[in-house]
């Protein structure tokens, strides 16, 4: 199992505000080498709302042929992973942040010493808003990314982040989070 550092898996549904509060959280913890923010990969141009690398699908299933990815996961059409050098900043101690997938979880539990999730989460009204605003059209539907939430609803998360108010409550939130224990 790799350790002794420790993952911090952000979760939630979309439009929960996930990478707005990562961002946020990123700005705060710039100075703390103890922290590191991994950037995630993803066969979707990335936008000033989600700020990753980008592969066309032939590179990313190349990239897992390499075992590139600590782990990866599809999801609304797309391939999401988080580079294998992850694993070498957990062996180093250091709490790695990163923006996950609510179904890779479960098996991460078998890889990693120290997980833990934390669920950002808003108002059904305030994510269905924030999915009409945001209109990516090489994304699956509102409806589809609203529906998918509903199979995750017993889920178990150690954290949870109600981000339907403020971006600097939530923020303050998850690098409280960050810091716990000395991380």
């Amino acid at each position: 199992m790799i350790g002794p550092g420790r993952l911090l898996l952000v979760v939630g549904p979309s439009g929960a505000g996930k990478d707005t509060l990562l961002a946020g959280a990123r700005a705060l913890c710039a100075d703390d080498e103890a922290v590191v923010f991994a950037r995630r990969v993803v066969t979707r141009p990335s936008s000033a709302a989600e700020d990753h690398d980008t592969l066309d699908d032939a590179a990313f299933r190349a990239a897992i042929a390499r075992d590139a990815f600590a782990f990866w996961w599809e999801a609304h059409g797309h391939c999401y992973g988080i580079p294998r050098a992850i694993d070498d900043d957990i062996r180093a101690g250091h709490t790695v942040v990163c923006n996950a997938s609510r179904g890779v979880v479960a098996n991460l539990h078998n890889a990693y010493q120290t997980i833990e999730v934390v669920l950002v989460t808003a108002a059904a009204d305030v994510l269905a808003a924030r999915l009409a605003m945001r209109g990516r059209a090489s994304d699956a539907s509102a409806d589809e990314r609203l529906a998918r939430n509903e199979a995750y609803r017993d889920f178990a998360v150690d954290y949870m982040i109600d981000n339907s108010g403020s971006i600097e409550r939530g923020v303050a939130q998850l690098v409280e989070l960050i810091r716990r224990d000395g991380a």
